[in-house]
């Protein structure tokens, strides 16, 4: 008994100190565990920064897009063929210029606007070939708007479907 006596402090201290270590144990892990989610929280919120950005400057790249727009944007003095030629360089160049946008936005939501850069090039062949060449700029951008009046707007549905989904992020 009297050898047992003797490691009597030392076993007491171990029976305080092992509930104290597996509290500071807890402690440290869940210290960790919120530091690594105020860093995922810092990340998502930088992150939607860039992403509100994007739709930004997708946005505006679709109202330019809009014939409206693309009619006033070069020389009355241009014949029907030149006008088309820098239209669809105009509307490639900035598609180009915005291509890294697409890592913030949606797949469904580039896709649209990659449909509707192409539909407003196509429409301005289309509205050509209807002329036939046989008609003024002026003439030419009025048809050109009535064939997109008169067709299925999708560019405002694009931008419609931007909104929504600035709305979900922000």
């Amino acid at each position: 008994m009297a050898s047992f006596s003797g490691y009597l402090p030392y076993a007491f201290a171990l029976i305080i100190a092992i509930p104290f270590l597996v509290l500071l144990r807890q402690f440290v892990f869940t210290y960790i565990r919120l530091k690594e989610q105020e860093i995922k929280l810092l990340t998502v919120k930088s992150n939607t920064g860039n992403k509100a950005q994007s739709y930004e400057r997708m946005t505006l790249f679709m109202e330019r897009l809009k014939p409206s727009h693309l009619i006033q944007r070069f020389d009355k003095g241009l014949a029907v063929h030149e006008f088309i030629f820098l239209t669809e360089k105009a509307i490639n160049e900035e598609f180009d210029y915005n291509a890294s946008q697409q890592l913030y936005i949606t797949k469904n939501s580039w896709k649209n606007i990659v449909d509707s850069k192409n539909a407003i090039i196509e429409l301005l062949h289309k509205t050509y070939s209807e002329i036939r060449g046989n008609a003024t700029l002026d003439e030419f951008k009025t048809i050109f708007i009535m064939n997109f009046i008169n067709g299925e707007d999708y560019i405002s549905a694009t931008i419609e479907d931007l909104r929504r989904e600035i709305l979900i992020i922000t």
